[in-house]
């Protein structure tokens, strides 16, 4: 199998309600990050970076603002029918029910296994920062023999038990799969360190349908708590495939090693973001030998008209006029007028800062518009009547409910 057909299947149909207010009318995949991208972008780039080009994107909740996002910027190739990125909602084909799970949202989905044939069916989330060569990953699945790989990422063993951990040989070969457990299992070669799965999967295709009839028959309807460790019960030859290994061309030498976020919560949202500023970024956004493919928009640049900008990202279309900017992501389109503090905060697309207001570690959701002299988040002295506050201690303001498309 020198060169096997590959077929991508996304899990995109996430409700992210550890998000909320950020997922109140999106999908975790489609909320923004960064300057000028959503959560979504990060693996549908390291696909296409990979030259995996026939993906899936299975979606459910909310889904309307991701559909809209993959339409206007990841269209491909209309001239090789293998060159594809397509958002499957649920087809009910098998009744009347939604997906009840990972596993399920692939199973309902198998008529397109079938329909393309590939070799090998990458089921990977839609909801981390990292970047990864997928290909890498592969030629580790096919040098081995493997029937399964998973794709691993080292944790602290203090920390292993909230994660689905992975029991492997000095080979990779996985020996136990289990969800949270008391006394998780160190890695083969660190005692202080144990494998959590990464939720990213390579399968032989006739595998992957063996093992996605067995769970539906059983009512199962999870990757990792199900269809793994089923697949493992019966022999197969499954491996852990150490994503810290993945090499990425041009990452510079001051980024973490192995860098990949799950960006499930506030705190840990903005703390991505924070892993993108100063000198030595943990995550360096710049590198163009792997991009991460942004948003489309025609805006004009960044137009600063007097003021303070320090260690922040600034996006395309923005104004600032006379305010102070610090340690900062502010997104396209937003308009910031005289006196403005932006400080330790993300400003999403199109918001208005008005004369005097102050942000002090909040997050802003897309088109708002915050007041004249409001003083919002850490040390404000009252709190502010559109705030939701996280208990990490981070202001988030939701999104307008007059947008029509987040």
């Amino acid at each position: 199998m020198a060169n096997p057909k590959v077929l991508a299947m996304i899990m995109a149909g996430g409700r992210g309600e550890r998000l909320f207010p950020l997922t109140f009318e999106r999908s975790k995949p489609s909320v923004p990050f960064g300057g000028r991208y959503r959560i979504v972008d990060f693996a549908l780039s390291n696909l296409i970076n990979s030259q995996i080009y026939s993906i899936y994107l299975l979606v459910q909740y909310k889904s309307q603002s991701l559909i809209e996002h993959i339409r206007e910027n990841w269209g491909l190739s209309a001239v090789m029918s293998d060159h594809f990125v397509t958002v499957v909602p649920p087809q009910m084909m098998y009744g009347k029910d939604w997906f009840h799970g990972t596993a399920n949202a692939v199973f309902q989905n198998m008529n397109l296994i079938r329909q393309h044939k590939p070799d090998l069916v990458l089921i990977f989330g839609a909801d981390h920062i990292y970047r990864m060569d997928i290909s890498q990953m592969i030629e580790f699945h096919l040098a081995r023999g493997a029937q399964t790989t998973v794709a691993a990422m080292p944790v602290p063993i203090a920390d292993a038990s909230a994660f689905g951990i992975i029991d492997a040989g000095s080979d990779g070969r996985i020996k136990d799969f289990i969800e949270k457990p008391e006394n998780p299992p160190s890695m083969p070669d660190d005692p202080n360190r144990a494998y959590c799965s990464m939720g990213n999967y390579i399968f032989n295709t006739d595998v992957l349908i063996e093992g996605l009839i067995q769970a539906e028959r059983n009512k199962e309807y999870d990757f990792g708590k199900h269809v793994i460790p089923n697949i493992l019960k019966k022999g197969k030859d499954i491996f852990a495939y150490d994503f810290v290994n993945n090499d990425i061309p041009e990452t510079k030498p001051y980024e973490e090693k192995g860098y990949w976020r799950d960006v499930g919560n506030i705190k840990a949202f903005w703390d991505a973001h924070q892993d993108m500023l100063g000198e030595k970024p943990l995550f360096d956004i710049y590198n163009d030998r792997w991009p991460i493919r942004p948003s489309r928009n025609e805006l004009p640049a960044t137009r600063i008209i007097g003021g303070e900008v320090t260690n922040s990202i600034v996006a395309e279309g923005v104004v600032i006029n006379k305010a102070k900017i610090i340690n900062s992501v502010i997104r396209k389109g937003t308009i910031i007028e005289d006196g403005v503090e932006v400080r330790d905060s993300i400003v999403m697309d199109r918001v208005l800062l008005k004369k005097g207001c102050k942000l002090n570690k909040v997050i802003v959701d897309s088109y708002n518009v915050i007041e004249e002299n409001v003083h919002i988040g850490y040390d404000s002295k009252e709190p502010y009547w559109r705030a939701h506050n996280d208990p990490s201690g981070i202001t988030v303001i939701a999104s307008d409910k007059k947008t029509s498309h987040l």
